[in-house]
């Protein structure tokens, strides 16, 4: 096979670089075509920031919106220390005129449930000449309910499932199945009740007694904390407190709630201001496309940077 000549191989190294200096030109062209586009979405989440912070602001009298939706627990967005934490953003503004928590919530744990009632009613007495709204949107039910009830007024959609008052231990019992397959459980312990309902050991009536006397204790006081914030204008009938749910409809006769209404309703026609100002709205649009345009932002650029040689 011939040799190449010193031209060829001159030829072919000029080809190559220039072939190298087209794809960094490329590279560079991308950059800066992708700097102009996020640029043009930086700008664009500015002018809707200051277009929504002159139709809603903080700065003339407002109405806090504290969302409670999903479960209600430590770890989730409708944990007690952030409900509680926007609460207080919330009573530190001068120019708070109402608040309205917006519920939309099947329950979860009484605990945190209970912290967010007895805080609202401790705002509530601190701070007599601002209301506190509670609004149903399409789950109000048991933890839900128990934060609402320390509204002054409940508000929910005649379609809105409200109440469930009550309390419940779930579980699994895998006994049988565990015998089936040949498996044996062993299980160790120093204390009578440490192994409480054990779901592969069959269930100790001991264990069941005690988990109703839990269970009437966290019920009673569920029924109490209604009672004390919806007072006089709950009827009591034998299933009030049984755990059921009930509909808008069925639940305004029965005193659980005080008429219908959505939180911009509420706000327009109840509170007569409409300059909501959503304290914990954590999906938010602007908020949203602020995240994602970072994300992007830092990919693109990180992508671009990376040489190939």
């Amino acid at each position: 096979m011939t040799e190449p000549t010193q031209w060829e191989k001159d030829t072919l190294q000029t080809l190559l670089f220039e072939t190298l200096k087209e794809q960094r030109r490329k590279r560079r062209w991308g950059i800066f075509f992708k700097l102009v586009f996020f640029g043009f979405i930086a700008f664009f989440i500015f002018l809707s920031k200051h277009t929504q912070q002159t139709t809603f602001n903080r700065n003339k009298p407002h109405v806090a919106v504290i969302n409670i939706h999903g479960i209600i627990d430590d770890n989730g967005q409708a944990s007690a220390n952030k409900v509680i934490t926007a609460l207080h953003d919330a009573y530190e503004e001068k120019n708070l005129q109402a608040v309205i928590l917006s519920i939309n919530s099947p329950g979860g744990s009484s605990v945190q449930s209970s912290y967010m009632y007895d805080e609202v009613m401790r705002l509530r007495t601190l701070n007599k000449k601002i209301p506190v709204y509670a609004v149903c949107e399409d789950y109000c039910a048991s933890g839900g309910y128990y934060i609402a009830a320390s509204a002054a007024s409940i508000y929910a959609n005649p379609g809105s499932l409200v109440g469930s008052i009550g309390a419940m231990i779930n579980g699994f019992g895998a006994v049988d199945a565990l015998h089936k397959l040949g498996i044996e459980r062993r299980l160790i312990t120093s204390g009578s009740d440490k192994g409480f309902l054990d779901p592969f050991s069959p269930l100790k009536k001991t264990d069941e007694a005690i988990a109703q006397t839990m269970l009437d204790e966290v019920h009673q006081q569920f029924i109490q904390d209604v009672k004390a914030g919806r007072g006089d204008r709950l009827k009591i009938t034998d299933d009030l407190f049984s755990g059921r749910a009930w509909t808008g409809t069925g639940a305004k006769p029965l005193g659980l709630i005080d008429g219908f209404g959505s939180v911009d309703k509420v706000a327009r026609d109840i509170i007569k201001n409409d300059n909501l100002i959503r304290y914990n709205d954590e999906n938010n649009l602007l908020a949203q496309l602020s995240g994602q345009f970072g994300t992007s932002f830092k990919q693109a650029i990180q992508s671009e940077l990376i040489t190939r040689w």
